[in-house]
């Protein structure tokens, strides 16, 4: 009698408990558990896609009322830069940051915008790449969910050396990765595989006379220390896309994942301005620092460095066509978003 009577009381005090609200939290809302997402990016904490990556955390923390919770891991801390992708895609990160030139054949809708189409700016090119994702929602990024994209600003020459032509390029070594080996020697130079680490010793040996990057790194890496020139070509940019991995965007709540993807329009916009800035900034103090010059060609050697180019362009169009992609209509939208933001 004891033993039915215990369980009786048992048995409603547990539905009593079950019939009970959450418990509030201040402003009388009930809890929300927090989701907290690891953000993984390669290289250092002060380059521009870290600190794009700081950018967004902050803004995603501060939308969601802190119930989105961030950590961020810069310097290849969690994944690297050859191994972010797939890292991603296995659920080592939530979220990484990768170039898409480091997997050759893998994007090769992406791999358009890096091609040689005299962008003004960072934030023009991150505008284009954007719109185009956009328009064509490729393949390419089918096993993780695009949070943003954005580039790195137009390419420049930076030498030990003055270059005033084209003349003086041909066989210069030049430090140069990804798609711009093939730019590099389309112009004459001689490209060099090496770490950007050994750089600034192999520059000060003669090992190599330059490289070939976005300004930016006359300061963040101290390159207008061993090159006292610069050319401003607007050369290549280098695509960057920040993922997600796709079972854990799909878990997420509709909202959640609906303020995760309204932010990619202004981080491109946001960080390609950042960057432009940044560049400016750099050119600034290498010239008060280190004496640094910036130059440029002449219009006519502009032209032919314009038309050496162009095959690159070609050549693309033709190999993604018979890939069964729209090479042509790829290139001209690419055009026609470039001229629509040619003033960014």
């Amino acid at each position: 009698m004891m033993v039915r009577t215990f369980a009786l009381f048992a048995g409603l005090a547990l539905l009593v408990g079950c019939g009970q609200p959450q418990e509030p939290v201040a402003g009388g809302k009930p809890s929300v558990p927090v989701v907290t997402l690891t953000y993984a990016n390669f290289p250092p904490a002060a380059t521009f896609p870290c600190v794009q990556m700081e950018h967004w955390r902050e803004e995603v923390e501060a939308a969601s009322d802190g119930q989105v919770k961030v950590r961020t891991f810069p310097g290849g801390q969690l994944l690297g830069a050859k191994n972010m992708l797939d890292g991603v895609i296995d659920g080592t990160a939530d979220i990484g940051c990768f170039a898409m030139s480091y997997h050759p054949g893998r994007f090769p809708l992406s791999e358009a915008v890096d091609l040689p189409h005299f962008f003004p700016s960072a934030t023009s090119a991150s505008l284009v790449l954007h719109d185009l994702l956009e328009k064509y929602q490729p393949k390419e990024f089918a096993e993780v969910e695009v949070l943003a994209v954005f580039t790195c600003p137009p390419g420049a020459i930076m030498t030990s050396q003055e270059v005033k032509t084209l003349a003086d390029l041909q066989g210069l070594s030049l430090r140069v990765s990804g798609t711009a080996v093939e730019v590099a020697k389309r112009l004459g130079a001689v490209p060099v595989a090496m770490p950007q680490s050994d750089t600034p010793s192999a520059i000060q040996k003669g090992t190599v006379k330059g490289i070939l990057s976005s300004m930016e790194v006359l300061k963040d890496m101290n390159y207008a220390a061993y090159c006292p020139y610069a050319l401003k070509l607007d050369l290549g940019v280098v695509s960057f896309a920040v993922v997600m991995n796709r079972t854990k965007f799909q878990s997420l709540s509709p909202e959640t994942q609906a303020l995760l993807k309204s932010r990619a329009r202004a981080q491109a916009e946001w960080t390609g301005q950042y960057v432009d800035g940044h560049v400016q900034a750099a050119l600034a103090w290498s010239a008060q620092e280190k004496g640094h010059k910036l130059g440029s060609f002449s219009a006519e050697e502009t032209a032919k460095v314009r038309e050496l180019l162009q095959p690159l362009v070609d050549e693309y169009v033709q190999r993604i066509t018979a890939a069964g992609l729209p090479g042509e209509e790829i290139i001209r939208d690419i055009a026609a978003l470039k001229e629509k933001y040619a003033d960014r």
